[in-house]
């Protein structure tokens, strides 16, 4: 067995057991949002759905988006966990190439590797959905969210977006819903 089968063999028994989804094979390179326009894109969003990943543990989920400097974008993730506190990252965002603004880059901490942030659909002022994927030799793993500009969606926005997914191979019945009710979250969504 040569180095990067040993290390897919790891990663796919390691990772399944963190609730990653990972799967054989490469990346798909689903198209993106067409002339995709960061600054309709800044503002704050809800997760919706989204597929498991270690990362991400708690509930009433958002994501806000500011312009730092001309072509980065600021992230900042806050999420309520199950103690009752707040947890928060933030980090930057921008594309790596001028031409593709809907494949962006984010980052959260200083010397690792950017993560790819794909905008395939939007409307800017209801939904977004966001796909990631990375190759890991043999194999890849796959992040997929639901975002909202409100605490909820109408099932058909999310049946329209899961039949996108699915299109590019993203098993849907492994998304889980982000609880997002107001009472519950009253303390994020202040």
């Amino acid at each position: 067995m040569n180095a990067i089968q040993v290390i897919s063999l790891t990663l796919l028994s390691v990772l399944p057991a963190n609730a990653q989804v990972i799967k054989p094979g490469r990346c798909p390179r689903p198209a993106v949002q067409p002339e995709f326009d960061a600054a309709r894109y800044l503002g704050t969003w809800y997760d919706i759905q989204r597929l498991p990943h270690t990362f991400q543990k708690g509930e009433c989920s958002t994501a806000t988006y500011s312009l730092k400097s001309p072509g980065v974008v600021g992230v900042l993730n806050r999420e309520l966990l199950a103690d009752g506190s707040i947890s928060t990252i933030s980090g930057t965002a921008m594309a790596k190439d001028p031409t593709e603004p809907a494949k962006l880059l984010v980052s959260f901490f200083e010397n690792s590797p950017p993560a790819p942030y794909w905008v395939l659909s939007t409307d800017y002022d209801n939904y977004s959905l966001v796909y990631s994927c990375t190759d890991l030799g043999i194999l890849h793993v796959e992040f997929a969210w639901i975002m909202s500009r409100q605490p909820t969606m109408p099932e058909e926005t999310i049946e329209e977006l899961h039949s996108t997914l699915s299109s590019i191979g993203v098993q849907v019945d492994k998304l889980i819903t982000t609880n997002q009710d107001a009472s519950y979250c009253s303390t994020m969504h202040q």
